[in-house]
């Protein structure tokens, strides 16, 4: 069960305790003798906190399902961009609205673009998330030869960005590529060889690969694959956090837009 359907079994809950609670104070109310004395009846504690949280579940339920939901980058597949420890935005509302639970799409708002930095379920795990690049679009053939990219035979614009310096990748090559008229930073990870690619993205999937091309476990392999339109979450838009615990939290990059 994921945190928007433990938050809908929770509101359900709280709704009924509410609704039951009410209905049976009434019936008790309208079952008294007219003009019988007595004083209010407190209502019990489990309804009290029913009644306060519900609105408060509500709210929450809606802003993840439709507007933003938080979610923490795990891993270095996404570098030099995003790193362990950010806690990112992603809004549901880029591509379109869908149900919580059930994952139906009710309102298309927009379509994905290459370059869009995107949260998506595992096709083979539903319920775990990952966070790639948008590369390939449905009936694109993408090809990866020693790091250079190909959409429909023709590169990826890449000019050199210096080399990486900090944590385990101190020395590796930064490269500006270009997709769709934006422009973003990959990393080839020192030490370890590109995973070379050919083939067609099939109608209605899409083709992802991390920013850290070396060192990501993405659309190229058979864990990931091609991935499907309804499994997409949402864009990721920016960093409200990065806390590497034990470390401090790192404020300096608080606020930054995901390119």
């Amino acid at each position: 069960m994921d945190f928007s359907a433990a938050l809908a079994l929770l509101l359900t809950l709280a709704g009924f305790i509410w609704l039951v609670y009410a209905a049976f104070y009434k019936f008790s109310r309208d079952r008294a003798a007219p003009g019988a004395p007595g004083a209010p009846v407190a209502e019990p504690l489990i309804v009290q906190y029913a009644r306060s949280f519900f609105p408060v579940i509500l709210i929450v339920l809606i802003i993840r399902s439709f507007i933003f939901e938080p979610f923490r980058i795990p891993s270095e597949s996404m570098m030099p961009g995003l790193i362990d420890g950010d806690f990112i935005f992603v809004s549901k509302f880029a591509y379109g609205l869908r149900l919580p639970i059930f994952n139906t799409k009710v309102l298309t708002t927009g379509q994905p673009r290459r370059g869009d930095v995107i949260v998506f379920r595992l096709p083979a795990k539903p319920s775990v998330h990952f966070i790639k690049r948008l590369i390939g679009l449905p009936g694109d053939h993408v090809a990866v030869r020693n790091n250079q990219v190909y959409i429909n035979d023709s590169p990826l614009a890449l000019k050199p960005d210096g080399n990486f310096v900090g944590s385990n990748f101190t020395g590796s090559e930064l490269e500006r590529e270009t997709i769709g008229g934006r422009e973003h930073v990959i990393m080839l990870a020192a030490n370890l060889s590109s995973t070379d690619y050919d083939a067609i993205v099939p109608a209605g999937q899409y083709f992802f690969m991390g920013d850290n091309r070396n060192d990501s476990e993405d659309s190229r392999f058979g864990m990931v694959g091609f991935v499907p339109e309804q499994n997409l979450v949402g864009r990721a838009v920016g960093i409200w956090l990065n806390w590497d615990f034990p470390h401090w939290p790192n404020w300096r990059r608080v606020g930054m837009k995901i390119s």
